[in-house]
């Protein structure tokens, strides 16, 4: 392999992410494939003071400042898109931005959440049964799962989320976009009810990451006919997806969609189409070095998050 030359300086925006896996992630697959001088590095929010609101100013700043390219992650995926120069087609359509390309000084910002996820189902769970699928959580990252199980061909999307409103709005959208998928939203107390005629079930809200334990609903109401797959990835093992697993249900961890999603997001960066099964075993070692363990399965109340909150 002939090493790249070429200078990367990728920079993750968000509020709290001292413990992101994103930096191990990219710089371990750009060391395998020869890209030398690349560098991942995190830009937070909190640690820098700097106010959500201040986001726009903050990207232009550090890509001035010699920043080749951007992650952004919550709460900074909708709020960062005024200062950018263009959005992609998935991007303007989902409102949320996770990638930012700088191409000759232009901010063009990108979605990879919505084909993360998607890759990840198909790699995951490829003969999954997309009849009628429950999602959980409508803010940005919901958005782009909800696109994604859309574009998988879901035929009954029932999105669930605190903010009625919010879920509706995700449906709206939907429908303009892929009118053979029919989509509803949901009160978040309702999703026990709909999960007993349902196939799948996918949690995009952060409840069961570390710092927010517990279950996004009563997993009393999984059932072995279910696929249940969750966006969580710190930990590995949720709570939902441990007791999905106990039950014997088809599983989707949400590293997959990690992987997935970075891995997109290498090539818009780079140019480089990484190594998809390499970069899961280095968020393996990285776990396992880091020992991320879920919070046993009969602690902690299932609980709901803040529909606002999001993951890398």
């Amino acid at each position: 392999m002939t090493p790249s030359t070429a200078r990367h300086r990728i920079r993750l925006v968000g509020a709290g992410i001292a413990s992101s896996l994103s930096p191990a992630l990219h710089e371990r697959e750009a060391a395998a494939l020869g890209v030398s001088d690349y560098r991942y590095e995190l830009l937070d929010l909190e640690a820098e003071n700097v106010p959500v609101e201040r986001t726009g100013d903050l990207v232009r700043a550090v890509v001035a400042g010699g920043c080749t390219g951007l992650n952004i992650t919550h709460p900074c995926k909708q709020v960062v898109i005024p200062a950018l120069d263009g959005l992609s087609d998935n991007a303007r359509l989902l409102g949320a931005v996770n990638t930012v390309v700088v191409r000759d000084g232009r901010l063009i910002g990108h979605n990879t959440d919505h084909s993360g996820f998607l890759t990840a189902l198909r790699r995951g769970l490829p003969d999954a049964a997309l009849d009628a699928v429950v999602l959980v959580g409508a803010g940005g990252a919901g958005s782009a799962v909800a696109y994604a199980l859309a574009a998988a061909g879901v035929a009954d999307l029932r999105i669930a989320d605190v903010d009625t409103a919010r879920a509706a709005d995700v449906c709206a959208r939907l429908s303009t976009a892929f009118p053979a998928t029919r989509a509803t939203a949901l009160p978040a107390e309702a999703i026990p009810a709909a999960l007993r005629t349902c196939t799948g079930v996918v949690n995009a809200s952060p409840i069961g990451m570390v710092g927010h334990p517990g279950t996004p609903f009563d997993t009393g109401a999984l059932h072995p006919g279910l696929w249940v797959a969750d966006i969580v990835y710190r930990p590995i093992r949720t709570e939902l997806i441990a007791a999905a697993a106990v039950l014997g249900c088809d599983v989707l961890d949400g590293g997959q969609m990690l992987v997935a999603q970075a891995a997109d997001t290498f090539a818009l960066l780079t140019g480089i189409r990484p190594d998809v099964d390499r970069m899961r075993k280095h968020l393996d070692e990285v776990i396992s070095d880091r020992v991320l363990v879920a919070a046993p399965v009969d602690r902690a109340p299932a609980g709901r998050p803040d529909a606002h909150q999001e993951m890398e």
